[in-house]
């Protein structure tokens, strides 16, 4: 669009902020609007994909990301009791020298926010948007009993809780999954953990538990580790009941290795609680209001694509605004955009989920018995990095993005420089 756009960015989070800034870039007047009395992460660890550093390289913040995240080459899993693996996803089964990024979500904040005040972009905070409403020939919101506005579009980047998303065409919520998980970030313990990989170990699909390597919060900080347990939101209050130790004597008999991370457990404040829901918002957009990231779909972890996708959205609301000539074309070109993409990996992570995360029996043995043979099997590796990868139907091409060169990216982890790129 040749015109500039005033741009209300109701979240604070990956999705918003890097949305705040392609837009800003793009000549927009763009200002950001945060529930919280201090824009602030939540939660712990997750992998950043090639997709998400892709849309990263392109703002020119891949080199700090990289000064603090820990490379990761492959996913694995094994059985609790026997201690087989039954998952081994790799990175290097694609070309080009892809990795994933762990890190952790105050990490991936910081970069970006401290990129939204470089930019100079307003935030204001302590406003919970709750409800649209027309202003003139704009749109407005209503937060704590003030009226915002008029705003030539707003974008929800609120999260899987939006209030504004009854404003959609077709508006959806959330359906809870059984399972969640409780996480913790520790110091990371180099003796019996790869450094470059999400390690889990299963019984059945009722217990998970993880580690995962993130790199450093801050810079000046030692390495962490974000560490899970999954279980079922509505059983916390027992396992707390039973007291600490009980609970540490369960995860130990899964994995002793992790004494050392459950040494760093004092109390069960130092772990929090995450919930998860599923909706797909098709589409994402309503009458000058678009939809990104969770706030527009929402799913289980098990792909680890949450922040990824929100990335992938801000820069394809970035690529349809530049390529339409008028904002209601703007919005059916976004959710052209992503329609398929998201559709697949929604699709993907429902039908997943229950391999990992049930009650049942049939689909963890399915999981760990003829899954885990066919994986070695070619073309099935290749597919399955591309799962993770985030790379299935090429989402990047798209919305005009291309990768970096992951193998000089790679070259300069834990320094502050990595190779940026344009748009191809």
């Amino acid at each position: 669009m040749k015109q500039s756009l005033s741009i209300a960015i109701v979240g604070a989070g990956p999705g918003g902020l890097a949305t705040a800034l392609l837009l800003k870039r793009r000549g927009h007047d763009v200002r950001v609007f945060e529930r919280f009395e201090q824009a602030a992460p939540v939660g712990s660890g997750l992998i950043l994909q090639p997709t998400g550093l892709s849309v990263l390289a392109y703002l020119g913040l891949l080199p700090a990301m990289l000064a603090r995240g820990a490379r990761i080459d492959r996913l694995t899993g094994a059985d609790a009791r026997s201690g087989r693996t039954v998952l081994d996803v790799r990175y290097d089964a694609l070309a080009g020298g892809r990795f994933g990024l762990g890190t952790h979500r105050a990490a991936l904040f910081d970069v970006l926010h401290d990129a939204v005040v470089a930019a100079r972009i307003p935030i204001m905070t302590g406003t919970d948007a709750q409800s649209l409403h027309a202003m003139g020939d704009g749109i407005g919101f209503d937060a704590s009993g003030l009226r915002h506005g008029p705003f030539d579009l707003i974008v929800d980047a609120s999260g899987a809780r939006s209030t504004l998303r009854r404003h959609a065409v077709r508006p959806v919520e959330p359906r809870p999954l059984t399972y969640g998980a409780i996480w913790a970030t520790l110091d990371w313990v180099g003796e019996g953990f790869d450094p470059n990989a999400l390690q889990q170990r299963y019984e059945r699909a009722h217990t998970m538990v993880g580690v995962l390597p993130v790199g450093r919060v801050d810079p000046a900080g030692g390495e962490k580790a974000a560490f899970f347990w999954s279980l079922k939101p509505a059983e916390i209050d027992a396992v707390k009941a039973g007291g600490l130790d009980v609970w540490k004597s369960r995860v130990f008999a899964v994995w002793p290795a992790c004494a050392p991370y459950l040494d760093q457990i004092t109390d069960f404040d130092s772990l929090t609680l995450a919930r998860y829901g599923h909706h797909t918002l098709l589409p994402q957009r309503g009458e000058r209001i678009v939809f990104l990231g969770d706030a527009a779909h929402a799913t289980s972890p098990q792909l680890g694509q949450g922040a990824n996708m929100a990335l992938l959205d801000a820069a394809a609301l970035d690529e349809a605004l530049r390529r339409s000539d008028h904002l209601d074309q703007a919005l059916d070109v976004y959710g052209a955009l992503r329609r398929n993409h998201i559709k697949l990996f929604q699709a993907l992570s429902l039908m997943l989920t229950p391999f990992y995360q049930s009650d049942g029996r049939v689909l963890p043995w399915m999981r760990d018995t003829l899954v885990a043979v066919a994986a070695r099997v070619p073309p099935v590796p290749q597919i399955l990095g591309a799962m993770v990868a985030g790379t299935l139907l090429d989402p990047l091409g798209r919305i005009g993005l291309a990768e970096p060169d992951w193998t000089a990216a790679a070259g300069t982890m834990g320094s502050a420089e990595a190779p940026t790129q344009e748009k191809a």
